[in-house]
């Protein structure tokens, strides 16, 4: 969870580092090119792209919901609700992302199974429905919602601590025109927040590529799954997963700069 969005270098600052990381994504493309062996690797290994791709894609934007949900409890007027926030930031962060997808995959998942044919009894003994079986909840979902869970705890606190560094000066002026209260989080608080909140949730979006290789555990079959059968057929093991890496720098490292680009202009926007 601690991955860091490329730092703002200073004046004359020149970004040798990328220029280095350039020069060796250059020169291993090459060795993939040109070496059959690398090539089947990385032929193999990029079929998982796609589905690590689509959990973090869907993982995220269900966190960053789930998140901004728990963030505006912790924020209510109700000290019940803002106990309710606190409890599952706490507990959730509390407890490490792989012991939670098992807890999600094999405790949760038939947990809600067996709350959705209650629920449906009476369809299902009338004939109208089908009881849901375990093996329908797919594992690629039990893992997506177990991310979902363990990245929201953080995503709160983002939104939180973005919401709160909104001036209260301007939320009580907002008031005085007559706004309600979403018409203020819409037009006077989220606005200014996103700039605080941007950063650290784009963080969260690179460490959650990085973090969708745990789904592996659960035999989904992203890009450390792909790496992790070929290795143990063919005990290429040092070819597999410096391909792994590989392809899990390009992402994280391109993804990052693309960030940063996105920030720089809204910073740019915002300044003018």
């Amino acid at each position: 969870m601690g991955f860091q969005t490329l730092p703002k270098g200073g004046k004359g600052d020149y970004p040798w580092w990328l220029v280095a990381l350039c020069v060796l994504a250059v020169v291993l493309a090459a060795v993939i090119f040109f070496n059959g062996i690398y090539a089947q690797v990385f032929l193999t290994v990029a079929n998982g792209i796609g589905v690590t791709i689509f959990v973090t894609l869907v993982a995220f934007c269900l966190a960053t919901l789930l998140g901004l949900g728990i963030a505006l409890l912790g924020l209510s007027d109700s000290n019940a609700l803002r106990q309710i926030s606190r409890f599952y930031i706490e507990v959730i962060r509390g407890i490490p992302m792989l012991v939670l997808l098992f807890y999600i995959a094999f405790v949760g998942a038939p947990g809600i199974v067996a709350a959705y044919n209650w629920l449906m009894t009476p369809l299902t003994s009338s004939g109208l429905a089908e009881p849901m079986l375990v093996r329908d909840f797919s594992l690629m979902w039990r893992a997506i919602m177990a991310l979902m869970i363990g990245y929201s705890a953080f995503i709160a606190e983002i939104f939180r601590a973005g919401i709160q560094s909104v001036d209260k000066g301007q939320i009580e002026a907002s008031k005085a025109l007559g706004l309600s209260r979403v018409q203020r989080f819409r037009l006077v608080v989220f606005p200014q927040a996103i700039r605080v909140i941007f950063p650290p949730l784009s963080n969260d979006f690179v460490a959650m590529v990085k973090d969708s290789s745990l789904v592996s555990v659960l035999g989904v079959a992203d890009i450390t799954q792909m790496g992790k059968v070929y290795a143990s057929g063919s005990f290429r093991f040092f070819e597999t997963y410096s391909i792994v890496a590989y392809i899990y720098l390009i992402l994280t490292i391109g993804l990052s700069l693309l960030l940063r680009s996105f920030e720089k202009r809204m910073r740019g926007k915002t300044e003018r």
